[in-house]
């Protein structure tokens, strides 16, 4: 009989995987550079970003399904390589200025890598924390926050020595390897298993039932999960892809100055993940998504207006917290709502939000600037978004007896 591992390590090792996959969010800082050397627009360059995304969220959508079916630890190790071929391959794009092979490579390839990397700690740590499920999931997804940090303060320092290309390859041989590694821990719990006698299960969410997928879009509630999931994604991303520029634009700060206001946002993105779903064990996670929405509405309105450096930091920092929170928060409202047996696929299928939120976000971003040469309409149509957001978080409704809905329950 094999060894059962100890569940904080397979968490580490997702936090690890998250971490890593989460450096897409420095992209920004990769922009100025790519354009300078080659010429290309912002758009142009923005727009690798977005392919990444979008493939991310598609990704997620298939591979949570695998993850349920093939294994966690085949997809995770799949997913070590598919993210690192990307990454260097963007390396090469630089290399040879081809704009097509930077969308090939780190869009679509690295795209798809992430995206079932992702998923992959999701569905396996909420299967092994059924007593945590907010906080391990605010855990694991906190490192995804965090490297864009991580991105924001060592790609400067890359940069002007190694230059783009070898930044490149130096971040893809990175993932490759430490990726694979801690996959080898990336498993489900064995048929079978309990939680530890020393663990304390709170039954406040606990869900008796588990629907297949089938039956989750049979319910109202997954298009209300899908679509708030896709607002406070459209939002937050539409900020955290121009936020460098942003801050240079409407701050006249330095890149370098720039580069550290993308460190601390991303900071409060991932600890923001954490709080968020610690929250939500307690407070319940449509409570939680409501004062998310309510309270970053009106920072979108008023960002644009801001004039000191430190209040335009502050908002900043808290609307990527909110932005973070509503990815660590959407796990366990999902299994909430639908059971845990099947949240590999399903969720998955909520992910996918994410992806179509991805191309939404930033070419919006992209495109009011472009004809308006300002990011002030835009930040503000993010801000009728959430608004609308919590109008559609205040008609959910916690299913109350699947059984006489007439929904197929899973085995």
């Amino acid at each position: 009989m094999a060894k059962v591992p100890n569940r904080w390590l397979v968490a580490f090792s997702g936090v690890v995987i998250q971490l890593l996959l989460g450096t897409v969010y420095g992209w920004s800082v990769f922009k100025q550079p790519l354009m300078e050397a080659h010429g290309w627009s912002n758009v142009e360059v923005g727009f690798a970003f977005t392919i990444l995304i979008f493939f991310l969220g598609v990704t997620a959508a298939v591979g949570g399904r695998f993850v349920d079916k093939a294994g966690a630890r085949n997809v995770a190790r799949t997913a070590a390589v598919l993210f690192g071929l990307g990454t260097l391959i963007a390396g090469v794009a630089d290399r040879i200025g081809s704009l097509w092979l930077l969308y090939a490579g780190y869009g679509v390839i690295g795209g798809i890598g992430n995206g079932l990397g992702y998923i992959t700690p999701i569905a396996v740590l909420i299967r092994w924390f059924p007593d945590k499920k907010g906080f391990v999931t605010g855990l694991a997804v906190m490192g995804f926050g965090f490297g864009a940090a991580l991105v924001g303060q060592l790609v400067p320092l890359l940069l002007p020595a190694a230059g783009i290309a070898n930044t490149f390859y130096i971040l893809g041989v990175v993932f490759l390897v430490v990726l694979s590694l801690a996959a080898r821990n990336l498993v489900n719990p064995p048929e079978g298993w309990k939680l530890p006698s020393t663990a304390k299960h709170s039954p406040r969410h606990a869900v008796t039932e588990s629907v297949d997928f089938k039956g989750a879009a049979g319910m109202y509630q997954f298009y209300i999960l899908w679509l708030v999931l896709f607002i406070n994604v459209t939002a937050g991303i539409a900020l955290i892809s121009n936020l460098s520029p942003m801050a240079q634009q409407q701050m006249g700060v330095t890149a370098v100055a720039a580069g550290s206001i993308v460190f601390m946002a991303s900071l409060c993105n991932g600890l923001g993940r954490l709080f968020w779903a610690w929250l939500s064990d307690r407070l319940g996670c449509r409570n939680v998504f409501l004062i998310i929405l309510v309270s970053q509405a009106p920072l979108f309105f008023l960002l644009p207006k801001v004039t000191s450096v430190w209040l335009f930091i502050a908002m900043s920092c808290y609307i990527l917290a909110c932005y973070g929170g509503g990815f660590a928060t959407m796990p366990s409202f999902a299994v909430d709502t639908f059971g845990p047996r099947n949240i590999g696929n399903i969720y998955g299928k909520v992910l996918l939000a994410w992806g179509m939120a991805g191309v939404t976000g930033p070419m919006m971003m992209e495109y009011i600037k472009k004809t308006s040469d300002s990011f002030s309409t835009a930040v503000a149509m993010a801000g009728g978004l959430l608004i609308i957001g919590v109008v559609l978080t205040s008609l959910y409704k916690r299913p109350v007896g699947r059984s006489d809905a007439g929904l197929k329950m899973s085995a």
